[in-house]
């Protein structure tokens, strides 16, 4: 059977192989590609019967696409195998940069009106149901997001993940999930059936951050398990200031939106938010 090598290692041997015999590294990397070519796709068959998709929302769905894969695939990803401060910047990429162009890219809103009437009705039902709503509120999603990162790098399980590959996979999956939905329950883009105010975003956006600032102090005092002191020290002094960089990209387009939200309204009433 053939060697191959997974997201992450243990020192500096190959991680165990997987049943499958599939690079998982690469299979993330495929999975960006085919999502940029299915977006693009997207975009040129409606075209043809809609309004003009915006090219803006093309170029950030692209640029989220393309940040997704650097962090998963490549010098940055191979270097995270053992090194924390790499794997801290591909976090950064993955769970923060990406998410917050997507979100911009509006993708939901390209699949409903990509698809036929009858699925969107059905996409449509499934987005307003509790489920939906449960998981995309503003807490669940803070908590999903900032949590995962507590659970991950306060436990045993950052080294668990560099000696399991399956376990690694789903970590950086969370990442960019968890990572999504936090954005899209702060930013509206798409269409929201499930509304907050901004007060009340603004809230759980600010306890967000301040939990992500603060774990990124303790990991400076508390390196996770199998990380250097100096190499704690580091990663987290990325994930603080790096991280305070997106995050204040994030307030800005949430304070945008707020700003234009309370402007009185020249537009149609069907206007999409963004």
């Amino acid at each position: 059977m053939n060697n191959f090598y997974l997201l992450h290692n243990h020192g500096h041997g190959a991680m165990s192989q997987s049943a499958t015999g599939i690079n998982l590294q690469m299979l993330l990397g495929i999975s960006f590609i085919l999502l940029f070519l299915a977006y693009t796709a997207a975009v040129l068959m409606t075209n043809k019967q809609y309004k003009k998709w915006p090219v803006y929302r093309l170029i950030c769905w692209s640029l989220a696409m393309g940040t997704a894969f650097i962090a998963v695939v490549g010098p940055l990803a191979n270097s995270a195998h053992t090194n924390f401060t790499a794997h801290m910047v591909s976090h950064l990429l993955l769970s923060m940069v990406a998410p917050v162009f997507m979100a911009i890219a509006a993708p939901m809103s390209l699949l409903l009106r990509t698809v036929n009437t009858s699925l969107a009705r059905q996409m449509t039902a499934l987005l307003k149901s509790r489920v939906a709503q449960l998981i995309s509120h503003p807490i669940t999603a803070a908590v999903l997001n900032v949590g995962g990162l507590w659970l991950l790098y306060t436990t045993d399980l950052y080294a668990f993940m560099h000696e399991h590959a399956l376990f690694a996979l789903f970590v950086h999956l969370h990442f960019f999930i968890a990572g999504y939905v936090f954005t899209i329950s702060i930013i509206y883009f798409d269409p929201v059936y499930h509304q907050y105010t901004f007060w009340f975003r603004a809230v759980v956006l600010i306890v967000a951050i301040a939990c992500h600032d603060i774990l990124s102090k303790y990991m400076y005092a508390n390196p996770p398990t199998g990380v250097s002191q100096q190499e704690a020290e580091t990663g987290s002094m990325v994930m603080y200031y790096a991280g305070d960089w997106i995050e204040v990209g994030l307030i800005i387009i949430f304070c945008w939106q707020w700003f234009k939200s309370a402007k009185p309204r020249k537009h149609t009433a069907g206007e999409v938010n963004g």
